[in-house]
């Protein structure tokens, strides 16, 4: 049966940021942080920028018929909501809207220091096929693309691909403290912030925030062939599924050949399945971890 959509008025985004209810309950259509693309009867929410900042764009939101204007300081057009911080307030609403969706909705949460949007794009193929699926467009990982991803998930969708990328410690834990996985999947840990973190493994620290901050029960999915991966398996909320090209893993590939062009072809062991042949449509033979992570996911 399929879901209603969660309705949205001044009123519910009143109490979800913790604010007086306003005179007059106002129904709208929708959240938009860039008054470029935001449709009237939306609601805008002003972000402070590394170059720009929302709040020098309210006025023009007003003129657009914003059904009302989230911001951190007093201002004059009328319908603003005064908050502490818009990016908190953004996080907020993007986790109320998940709320409001589940039961009903998967979350599954990639990330890993190199593969995580290519790995989206493979398991949003593999879920579309089958479940009302939305995902992540290009590699919108952060604090503002994540809670948009959200925002566009609705009473249909059954499965939400997010994908989760990481500066530093803390970073993941707040995603997942907006969007908590049912499915996290780490694909590896590289050396890309050693700069920031020291070491592999305060990388490696950092990434399993995403085991650490999944719902409890959830299915980890995780690279048999990476030990700093593996070893999250010890933080695991719930089951543990294993991917890669070890013997041990739970998924794993034989026979990995390349063709002419550069694409892969394979041997995929699912558990309890037969060996089913593989021919991917993407290049290179990194591709075949990445089709792993995917097919491991859509197993759990």
């Amino acid at each position: 049966m399929t879901r209603r959509d969660p309705q949205w008025d001044t009123s519910r985004l009143a109490e979800v940021l913790s604010l007086s209810q306003p005179e007059h309950c106002v129904h709208f259509s929708g959240f938009s942080t860039d008054t470029r693309t935001m449709a009237p009867g939306q609601v805008f929410i002003a972000l402070r920028g590394e170059r720009v900042d929302g709040h020098d764009f309210v006025e023009q939101a007003h003129a657009r018929g914003a059904a009302a204007i989230v911001v951190d300081h007093d201002m004059p057009p009328p319908g603003c909501m005064v908050v502490p911080d818009t990016l908190r307030a953004y996080a907020a609403i993007a986790a109320d809207h998940l709320r409001s969706l589940r039961p009903g909705l998967t979350v599954v949460a990639v990330t890993g220091s190199s593969g995580k949007t290519s790995t989206k794009d493979l398991m949003t193929s593999v879920f579309g096929a089958a479940r009302r699926t939305v995902a992540a467009e290009g590699s919108l990982n952060n604090e503002v693309g994540l809670p948009a991803t959200v925002l566009a998930a609705d009473g249909e969708t059954q499965v939400l691909v997010l994908e989760m990328g990481m500066r530093g410690l803390g970073h993941i834990a707040y995603l997942c403290h907006i969007a908590p996985p049912d499915i996290s999947l780490v694909l590896n840990v590289g050396s890309a912030h050693i700069g920031e973190l020291g070491s592999r493994e305060a990388i490696a620290a950092a990434k399993s925030e995403i085991v650490v901050g999944a719902r409890p029960g959830a299915t980890s999915v995780l690279n048999a062939d990476d030990p700093l991966v593996s070893a999250m398996a010890a933080m695991a909320p719930g089951p543990v599924l294993m991917f890669g090209q070890a013997a041990a893993a739970d998924v794993r590939a034989t026979d990995v050949a390349l063709s002419a062009e550069g694409a892969a072809t394979f041997r995929l062991h699912l558990p309890q399945s037969e060996p089913q042949s593989v021919a991917l449509q993407v290049l290179g033979r990194h591709q075949v971890m990445n089709a792993l992570a995917a097919a491991a996911a859509a197993h759990a």
